[in-house]
Order: C-alpha cells, then structure tokens, then sequence
C-alpha cells in the first residue's frame, strides 16, 4: 500500500514522503479500513515536530494522521461488529505514534470504530472524528443545554463549527468568534457570530450582559475574556490552554471511542450536523495540506484523500 511517512521528528514538511509499505497487520478485535478520506488536524503536524514526545511514544518511520473514513476490507478475530463492506469512520489513534490513517489502509480497533452517516461524503466524514469528538467531549463537560448561552472561541475553525452545531442541537443560544470574513458562515450554521481581538468581551457583554453559561476555547489565550464573560457558577474549556485548570476549567484531550463518534453520525443523520471541507489533498500533497492547516487561516476541515 501507498503512504505517507516521516523518518524523524521535524518542523521541516518536506521530510514528508509516500512509500509503498506492507498492508498493516490485523490482530484480533480490529478491522482494516481501506481508507476513502483522512484529514489534517493541527495535532498531526504538532505531532511531527515532537510536540507530543513527553506523552507517547513514537516508531519511525511515522505513518501520520489520526481521523479516516473508509470501507472495512477485512476484520480481526472475535470482531463480530463490523463486516467486509461496512463504511465506517474512527478517530485512529493509537498509544503509539507510528501507523497512522495518511495511507491506503489502516488498521483500527473496534472499540475506536463507529459506522458512517449515509447524509455525509467520504470527505466530510473523514474531518468529523477527531474535530467533532473534541467538540463533542467539551461540550459534554460543559453540560450545554436547552437555553443556555455558549461563547465558542475561533467558531469558525474544523471543531469551533462542530461546536457551534452541536451545542445548537441541543438548544442552546451559540455565540462565535471568527474573522469578519466568516460571520456569515457563522449565521448559517445558527450562531450569533463576534470578531476577535482587542474589545472581544465588550461585544460579547453586548450580546449578553448578564454574561454566558460556558465558554468553549478551541484556539488558546482566550482566558481573560473567558473570564471576563463567564457568569457566576459558568463553566470553561480548552483544549490548548492549560491555564484553564487554575481558574476552575477543563482541559480536553478527547479519546478514541467508537460509542462516542456514533453519537455524531446519529446528529449527522439528523440533518444537524455537517462538515465544512475547506480542500481537498493527494497523498502526495500532504505537505501542502499541512503548511495550509499552519497557516491558521483555514474554515472547516483540509482533508486527505488516498
């Protein structure tokens, strides 16, 4: 099979490379995925330059990428949930960096597989896993509810949207902040969208003067205006800024767990959740992919499609 791997941990994308590598070995309670969309989360590229050397272990060379979507083209012993043929997606990861889903097959364990919504595209479900998990974990520690107000910090971005669908689900009021150039995405995913940078808090206050019940952070240095915003007894999150957990916040690293990724095929199936793909990449194109997703700069999901 084809794949993306680098040899070392580097800040350097051109150390990128495809190489044709064996089919991943199957063990028992995993299905093979044969891989129809992967996508680029900040986490992959992070990942590469060792920004996560301290919590895992990695074997070189690393095959990365940690969302896929694709079709079950073999499965382990004793994996009765799943058949050849099933089209599934997953958040892959593994306690070990080193076989990841920027490939042509991946192997997968069952307790991290969930099955597709029939109402998504292969590339929209393979930018739902990781991005919808996060914002669907943080939201859960965050007890958003019917009637609430939720402040999402950069709610334009791969999980702040997954955030602000989600918690409109649920019905709550979502107020989002995002360049001005996405305020109109904004309103059409059902958020009340706020520019960021100097004064945020005000226009929020604004918005509600009484304050917010939570606050999602998905971008980092946000805690000042979260703080600022948050009325008494609110709740916070983040899933950047450690700061979080002095003031009485939550720190979220969401987890590989197929019961959880269904939930967001069943909103999918609904019609309240959809993924926004900002483009489209080759495997041979990954290092584009990530120097795109560096940038900062990008709405929804860049996706990689063997």
């Amino acid at each position: 099979m084809r794949a993306v791997t680098y040899p070392e941990y580097s800040t350097d994308v051109s150390t990128l490379e495809v190489k044709d590598l064996p089919t991943p070995k199957l063990g028992a309670g995993s299905v093979l995925i044969d891989v129809r969309a992967a996508s680029v989360n900040p986490v992959d590229w992070k990942v590469m330059a060792g920004g996560l050397d301290g919590m895992m272990e990695a074997v070189f060379p690393v095959i990365p990428g940690w969302d896929v979507a694709g079709v079950v083209s073999a499965v382990g012993l004793d994996t009765p949930e799943y058949e050849v043929g099933d089209e599934v997606i997953a958040y892959a990861r593994k306690d070990t960096v080193h076989a990841g889903t920027f490939a042509e097959q991946v192997a997968v364990p069952a307790y991290a597989v969930a099955r597709k919504s029939s109402a998504l595209s292969w590339e929209q479900a393979g930018g739902l896993p990781l991005a919808g998990g996060t914002a669907l974990r943080s939201l859960d520690a965050l007890e958003v509810a019917d009637g609430q107000t939720v402040l999402v910090h950069a709610a334009a971005g791969g999980v702040g949207s997954l955030a602000v669908q989600i918690a409109r689900a649920r019905g709550a009021r979502v107020i989002g902040t995002a360049s001005e150039r996405n305020h109109d995405y904004l309103r059409g995913l059902g958020a009340e969208p706020v520019t960021y940078g100097d004064g945020l808090a005000d226009r929020v206050r604004s918005l509600t003067p009484d304050g917010v019940d939570a606050v999602a952070d998905f971008v980092g240095g946000q805690l000042e205006t979260t703080l600022a915003v948050l009325r008494d007894g609110g709740r916070h999150t983040s899933v950047v800024d450690g700061d979080v957990l002095k003031h009485g916040g939550r720190l979220i690293w969401v987890r590989p767990d197929g019961r959880e990724t269904a939930r967001l095929s069943e909103l999918a199936d609904a019609g309240k959740l959809t993924v926004e793909v900002s483009k489209t990449y080759g495997l041979d194109q990954v290092a584009e992919a990530f120097t795109a997703s560096q940038e900062g700069h990008v709405r929804g999901k860049v996706v990689i499609v063997p």
